[in-house]
């Protein structure tokens, strides 16, 4: 087998997470091959947030200063209580968060992040994608892993060092390494929740209902029982994302899928009536059910690794789905490139070391859920310890998050 051939990386997926990883391994001189099953890329979802931890990787990979003049860096997060719209916490970010965790906190339109990745792959001879091709078989073995790909009515093969499963919630290569190695490999679970999200013009009268009651230079959160709404500028501060969550029925499994509107009127009653007319004018809602993976193996002996949502998709209370995902696409790369001559114990150390991450994160998703969506004596309760947080403290709480650094590996 050629040098070329034993050292290449097959990824499934060209989101984030297989995007990043791709641009992670091709940085380090190794040749990658991506199969994404749509016909061309486009962006799920509309808004994403993107902490310190994720920037900073972005900006090593020659990501983040293609991505900076679409985005916005916010100046707080601010909480706020629906009811009266009384302001309850602000945790500063902008230019003192980027001295605090050493790199930006930004918020973008999803579209833009993935322009961003795609250029910076552009720019790489070693990086190979193919679009409309689903991958629908897997195979592995002692000298890598091969990937079976379906374009139309072909197959396209290709053989590599490992293969990534970086293609979401609803990943094929999951079930497909399961069958491969015996080991059990877990479905999607619908959480319970709803995503409604909109993005309205900034000068629209839904963009000046926003600006009358929310930050328009933050990221506003508006705490209620029955809901929560995150709301943050995008494309430049020309529009707003707007993301309500509710409890509700399973919809279509995928990004988009139809759900009564009824169900996110009904979760707010009792909210201030201008954000009632908020809610209102932004209209119509796109509605996503929130799965999610709990995963029991991320990684196989035969060189098959998850990453991103296909490993451990999350609830988005702790905004960090993108940002895991980045994480593990670069520490993955990082540990292959730094110990070539066992690749498969690499994939051993990198889930040990992701693993106990992944889990406080997501019990930060679960935290956050629980505070804002609090009623009666437990929401007295949070909204007087916030009041007497200060500021500073309650960034000094994100420190083990929006600080993270890539962990050194020595290996004996």
């Amino acid at each position: 087998m050629d040098d070329t051939r034993s050292r290449q990386v097959v990824i499934a997926g060209a989101g984030v997470a297989g995007l990043t990883a791709a641009i992670a391994f091709a940085e380090r001189g190794y040749p990658v091959q991506v199969f994404e099953q749509a016909q061309r890329l486009e962006a799920a979802g509309a808004g994403i947030q993107l902490s310190p931890n994720a920037t900073h990787i972005l900006r090593q990979l020659g990501v983040l200063d293609r991505l900076r003049p679409a985005a916005v860096r916010p100046e707080a997060v601010v909480l706020k209580e629906a009811r009266t719209l009384r302001q309850l916490a602000r945790v500063p970010l902008g230019q003192s968060g980027e001295n605090r965790w050493g790199a930006p906190y930004l918020v973008a339109h999803r579209a833009d992040l993935q322009n961003a990745l795609m250029a910076r792959a552009a720019e790489m001879p070693d990086i190979h994608l193919t679009t409309g091709a689903r991958v629908g078989k897997v195979s592995a073995g002692p000298h890598g892993a091969t990937a079976s790909a379906e374009i139309g009515e072909e197959t396209a093969e290709a053989h590599g060092l490992l293969l990534i499963g970086a293609d979401g919630v609803w990943s094929s290569v999951r079930g497909l390494a399961g069958s491969e190695s015996g080991a059990v490999f877990a479905a999607s679970r619908f959480s319970g929740e709803l995503a409604w999200r909109a993005t309205v013009a900034a000068d629209s009268p839904a963009g000046q209902a926003f600006a009358a009651i929310g930050a328009v230079d933050c990221v506003t959160t508006f705490l209620h029982p029955g809901f929560h709404m995150v709301a943050y500028p995008v494309s430049k501060g020309s529009a707003f994302n707007l993301a309500a969550f509710t409890k509700g029925e399973r919809i279509a499994e995928g990004w988009s899928g139809l759900a009564d509107p009824a169900i996110l009127s009904g979760a707010m009653r009792g909210t201030a009536q201008a954000l009632g007319k908020l809610v209102a004018l932004a209209g119509p809602w796109t509605a996503f059910p929130i799965h999610t993976v709990q995963q029991r193996q991320w990684t196989s002996p035969q060189g098959i690794a998850l990453i991103g949502d296909a490993a451990h998709a999350m609830t988005p209370f702790a905004a960090q789905g993108a940002a895991m995902a980045i994480e593990d696409a670069a520490m993955l790369a990082a540990l292959v490139a730094d110990f070539p001559a066992d690749p498969r114990q690499s994939l051993t150390i990198w889930e040990n070391l992701r693993r106990p991450r992944i889990a406080k994160v997501i019990r930060r998703g679960s935290l956050n859920r629980l505070a804002w969506h609090a009623r009666g004596p437990v929401a007295l309760a949070r909204n007087l310890v916030l009041a007497a947080r200060p500021a500073e403290k309650l960034a000094a709480d994100l420190d083990w998050l929006y600080g993270w650094q890539e962990p050194k590996v020595v290996r004996r």
